[in-house]
């Protein structure tokens, strides 16, 4: 399916809300956009309160104008359903359908996301809603895409969910017998002798039970494509030839599996907003952009959306210095989006989100923000070729939701353990290092790969540890870190020196998780040093690439191993390595790329994209890039 229909070359725009603004506004934005070389916009996102103002009354007169302007000044739309914010009248007559906290609260209205995916009164507003959207505007000439939602993720421990959480599990487990088992029932004395025994997940005394943890993650992810299947499939009646999305977004709160999600969407959509001022803006972007398109698994993806001009961090917005919103961009773009959206096109002037930075800012088209919208979005033409050619990685970095989902500060672990972390600082430094990588599922498709690397897979299933196995012995070199195989799928421990009983596959056993004092480092024979944590490990055929050096019960046993597997290698790090230490690994398997520190090197086909992120000249073969610039380089058969 070619998508975005009726749109050439890459995407450039971002979320139009016209609703916001009186109409005078509308043929100056239009205007605008065409002076940016904006060709896409999404529509409509949060529209429900203007599109139906009381229950079953609808207002499309001014969306049909706008749809209208946007089609007759060439830019195609992306047109949402509305339904990731109810309008008060809903609320007000269906308070069952407002989600619930884990302690019982009701949220009210008043912000976003205030829905409970389970309440059979929202999934028929929104059925209806689609409908409605669907019949007016599947054969408008501006409709490019359909955007279902936005930004799944919002969680809820109702009544609701309850009852529906029940009939997943009776379809999962069949017998209480065997869910009891499942979740360990014995321990405090958790057995269920009835299912309506079986609540959500809440607020309780001390820890709650991981293995219901985790499955309420997985059922809720569950209802959420349930909910945008829903709609999907409304809207793909209507127009079949109209792709259609939705927004994922990026955080540990999120109970979305990607790669789930991924093969029901026709492009995969992604949402980058970095959550660090300095130079881990641009690792996470490059991280987000990996992610994204291997989710997408070689079909189309897109960044739909980001900021123009600031940068979200813990300590409040941070302004992006000039360049930068082009330099981000181009990270997305040159690992394989087909283009570069940014929430919103203008500033709003109220609301919970009116100092969100956007591509026309409060002050208007004469700003020095406008000018770099204009400058980029006007460069892009020139690119759009190259955007065709795929990226090509030999290097694969497993992601587990169910392992991010399980740690995410769950006291019942041996530790404190930063899944995302870990798997960052791994993609940061084989950056740094100029190789590009892919993402893979832990059950999935390993065999284009010669590196496979797995970095504190904490949830390990039987059918991950056997691709693991295969995949190594078909001539792969799998490298693993600590707490891999730690538990099963539902979440028991792997008895017999863990690893996902993958003992015979690295050649050892792990004996003792052994948590060191934040601060601390364990220094490492010629190798750097560990923090955080350590495990003592009995070799039980591999062989010692390099030792603890210090620590009283690890001093001089076992930190890092390898050990031959049928055709392969199977490597095996028992610590959280310092990134000098990592560093040191990865040479030592040869992973190296063109890039530099600080520099972005991507080949697509026989395009290679540089991005220089530093104050200096970088040189890249023969290509001179400035210090803050990006380029292109078409390189010769």
């Amino acid at each position: 399916m070619d998508w975005p229909k009726g749109v050439d070359g890459l995407c450039y725009g971002g979320d139009y809300n016209p609703e916001q603004w009186p109409e005078n506004v509308w043929d100056d934005d239009v205007a605008l956009m065409r002076e940016a070389g904006v060709n896409l916009v999404s529509v409509g996102v949060f529209s429900w309160a203007r599109l139906e103002p009381k229950e079953g009354e609808y207002d499309f007169d001014w969306l049909d104008r706008v749809l209208g302007k946007l089609h007759d000044g060439g830019i195609g739309v992306n047109l949402a359903t509305p339904t990731a914010s109810p309008p008060p009248w809903f609320t007000l007559a269906h308070p069952d359908a407002l989600n619930v906290r884990p302690d019982g609260t009701l949220q009210v209205h008043g912000s976003r996301d205030t829905y409970d995916v389970h309440a059979p009164a929202y999934r028929e507003a929104s059925r209806r809603i689609a409908a409605e959207l669907a019949g007016r505007y599947a054969d408008h000439p501006a409709l490019a895409m359909w955007h279902v939602h936005n930004e799944y993720g919002s969680t809820s421990h109702s009544p609701h969910a309850e009852r529906a959480f029940r009939v997943w599990l009776r379809q999962k487990y069949s017998t209480l017998e065997a869910l009891n088992d499942a979740w360990w029932g014995s321990f405090w004395s958790q057995r269920y002798s009835e299912w309506d025994q079986i609540l959500a997940p809440r607020a309780t005394q001390y820890l709650t039970n991981p293995a219901h943890e985790l499955d309420f993650k997985r059922f809720t992810c569950e209802a959420m494509l349930d909910h945008y299947r829903e709609q999907r499939d409304i809207l793909r009646e209507a127009a079949p030839d109209v792709p259609i999305t939705t927004n994922h977004v990026f955080g540990q709160w999120v109970p979305v599996d990607q790669w789930r999600w991924s093969e029901e969407v026709d492009l995969v959509a992604f949402d980058s907003y970095p959550g660090a001022p300095d130079e881990r803006a641009e690792q996470q972007s490059a991280l987000h952009a990996d992610l994204a398109r291997s989710w997408a698994g070689g079909r189309p993806w897109l960044l739909m959306e980001q900021a123009a001009g600031s940068i979200h961090s813990a300590d409040g917005s941070i302004a992006k210095s000039p360049g930068r919103m082009a330099r981000h961009s181009m990270i997305h773009i040159s690992r394989g989006s087909k283009g570069a959206m940014f929430f919103q096109w203008r500033a709003g002037r109220g609301g919970a989100e009116q100092w969100h930075s956007s591509l026309v800012p409060h002050s208007g088209k004469d700003t020095r923000m406008f000018r770099e919208v204009v400058e980029f979005g006007n460069a892009l033409p020139g690119i759009a070729d190259a955007a065709d050619a795929p990226v090509e990685a030999d290097v694969a970095i497993l992601w587990s939701p169910e392992s991010w989902w399980a740690t995410g500060g769950h006291a019942s672990l041996p530790a404190k353990i930063d899944y995302l972390e870990n798997v960052a600082q791994i993609h940061r430094i084989l950056r740094d290092r100029g190789v590009t990588v892919d993402f893979a599922a832990p059950e999935g498709d390993l065999g284009k790969y010669s590196v496979v690397i797995a970095p504190t897979t904490y949830v390990l299933s039987k059918a991950a540890a056997e691709n693991l196995r295969w995949f190594t012995a078909g001539g792969g070199r799998l490298v693993a870190s600590y707490l891999t195989g730690a538990v099963d799928e539902n979440c028991q421990v792997w008895t017999g020196g863990y690893l996902g009983g993958l003992t015979d596959l690295f050649g050892i056993r792990v004996l003792e998780h052994l948590p060191q004092p934040a601060g601390e480092q364990r220094a490492l024979w010629n190798f750097g040093g560990a923090e955080r944590f350590c495990e003592l490990v009995e070799l039980r055929g591999a062989q010692c690439v390099t030792q603890y050096a210090t620590g009283d019960v690890i001093e001089n046993q076992p930190a890092v191993t390898v050990n031959p597997f049928g055709e392969g290698e199977a490597w095996y790090v028992s610590c959280k390595l310092a990134d000098d230490a990592w560093d040191r690994l990865f040479e030592a398997l040869e992973l190296n790329g063109p890039g530099l520190a600080g520099v972005d090197v991507v080949d697509r086909g026989r395009w290679r994209f540089i991005i220089n992120h530093t104050d200096a000249e970088a040189q890249i073969g023969r290509i001179i890039v400035p210090a803050g610039a990006w380029a292109v380089d078409k390189r010769p058969d």
